[in-house]
């Protein structure tokens, strides 16, 4: 049986301002009507003998991962939470761990939430021969055949063929990401492919060879795992353990230094989808090398890539750009310099801003809200309540708040009483009074939340009871 590690932690920063902390870009419906995440598990179907997923992700995308799971109905056998991030290594051998408990003889298939891969078939036939080799006790990368002189990519010298019904090779070397005429010299050779980031390999293998090669990292990640602890559907790492944990990748901490690595090379129309210029280059475009998104004018423009989120764009006698817009950032740049963005998103941190880490919507595990308007001492939110959901049971001790309802119908527990609120109602919740909003209806829950006081940040929540158990 082959089970698939979903390895969601990444920040995505090179694809701001559309990819936030709280929102990365494998959670972001960047090329189809499904995200990045949600891709990764549908192009598995039709695959023989698949198990459901192991789903390793961080703290704060537990309940965006449970939801977007849901919407294509993939239950996750485990959806493990890790405490701070330790880079692969650790993640893959946590859900090694998990696996082993289901099925001595698991093999793991590991693969980033945010990738695209538009040839299925060739990448169907890839796992089944990386499957074989795994059954032989061998730990399987893929190399994906390289087309242009990339140097955002990490290589793989092919060593030995192998003998499989498909292109299969030992490993030579692995080759960090290399300069421009070092990478053109790869291409002109032939013998160097992208390190896709992709494994195959029995669970108790890749824990032999880490134990072997990396005994720090076993030994730190067997704890973690060993004194988890369960909280609804999520599995919660021991965090004095994992924190821990050397951080390293793979490839450095076992790949790099196993006798037994092998590569299944492959085209399959594969991207990390690692900045905005892959992204353009693996959209749609027009006859004039456009590729258009959202509300867009574009006159007398090539070769570029612009995307509005949430109001009209006009672009006019450029080419070679990208231009993204959202409600409160804007990107504009040359298609050159698309692995410059973390300067930017380097400076919003040093200026302790804010617009690296959260859109004006915010998940949340029962619905949204987003800000509308804000100043001093004031600010207004839009709040959207899923059927059947509710807030915590909380307080407040800076702010008062005033909740209108514009659709739906509304539970309201304001201390002693309960009463229900319908279309074009109000309520007034005062300075530290306790307090719940629910939605008991059908439909969506939408309501305008007015908040005064001397402090109105999101920490100023005391919470008595959760059904998300949140502190």
């Amino acid at each position: 049986m082959i089970y698939p590690v979903i390895l969601s932690g990444g920040s995505g920063t090179r694809l701001w301002p559309l990819s936030r902390e709280a929102l990365p870009k494998q959670f972001l419906k960047l090329t189809s009507e499904n995200t990045l995440f949600q891709e990764s598990l549908l192009r598995l179907n039709g695959l023989p003998d698949i198990a459901q997923p192991i789903v390793v992700c961080n703290n704060g995308h537990r309940f965006l991962v449970a939801e977007q799971l849901l919407e294509i109905n993939k239950p996750p056998l485990i959806e493990i939470l890790e405490p701070v991030g330790r880079n692969t290594a650790p993640a893959v051998a946590i859900a090694a761990f998990a696996a082993q408990e289901k099925d001595a003889e698991a093999v793991l298939l590991v693969l980033p939430a945010d990738h695209l891969i538009s040839d299925v078939p060739a990448f169907h036939k890839a796992i089944q021969a990386a499957e074989k080799l795994a059954q032989q006790d061998m730990l399987v990368t893929f190399g994906i055949e390289p087309h242009e002189p990339a140097t955002g990519f990490g290589y793989i010298e092919r060593g030995a063929a192998l003998n499989v019904d498909h292109a299969a090779f030992g490993v030579a070397r692995f080759v960090e990401k290399p300069n421009l005429e070092t990478a053109k010299s790869f291409l002109e050779s032939g013998n160097f492919f992208w390190n896709s980031g992709m494994f195959v390999f029995k669970a108790s293998v890749y824990l032999s060879e880490l134990k072997a090669l990396r005994p720090e990292i076993y030994q730190a990640s067997q704890q973690a795992w060993l004194n988890s602890t369960r909280d609804l559907d999520f599995c919660r790492l021991d965090e004095k353990s994992f924190n821990a944990c050397p951080s390293e990748s793979i490839d450095y901490a076992v790949m790099e230094h196993t006798r037994s690595a092998a590569m299944v090379t492959v085209n399959m129309g594969w991207s990390d989808i690692g900045s905005w210029s892959s992204l353009a280059q693996s959209s749609a475009f027009d006859s004039k090398g456009n590729s258009l998104r959202g509300d867009v004018y574009a006159d007398q423009t090539s070769n570029s890539y612009i995307r509005a989120e949430s109001r009209m764009v006009a672009v006019i006698g450029v080419s070679d750009l990208v231009v993204v817009e959202t409600s409160d950032a804007v990107l504009v740049m040359h298609k050159d310099q698309a692995q410059e963005v973390k300067h930017t998103v380097d400076y919003l941190k040093k200026a302790k801003r804010s617009e690296h880490l959260v859109h004006p919507r915010v998940y949340r595990p029962w619905g949204y809200y987003e800000g509308i308007d804000s100043g001093e001492r004031f600010q207004v939110k839009r709040i959207m309540v899923k059927p059947g959901a509710k807030l915590s049971l909380q307080m407040h001790y800076h702010r008062a708040e005033h909740w209108i309802v514009v659709s739906g119908t509304a539970k309201i527990t304001c201390g002693d009483q309960i009463k229900l609120l319908h279309e074009n109602e109000s309520t007034y919740i005062p300075i530290g009074q306790t307090h719940r909003l629910e939605n008991v209806g059908k439909l969506p829950l939408f309501l305008i939340e007015v908040q005064s006081g001397s402090y109105l940040g999101e920490d100023d929540i005391v919470r008595f009871d959760d059904d998300y158990k949140r502190v």
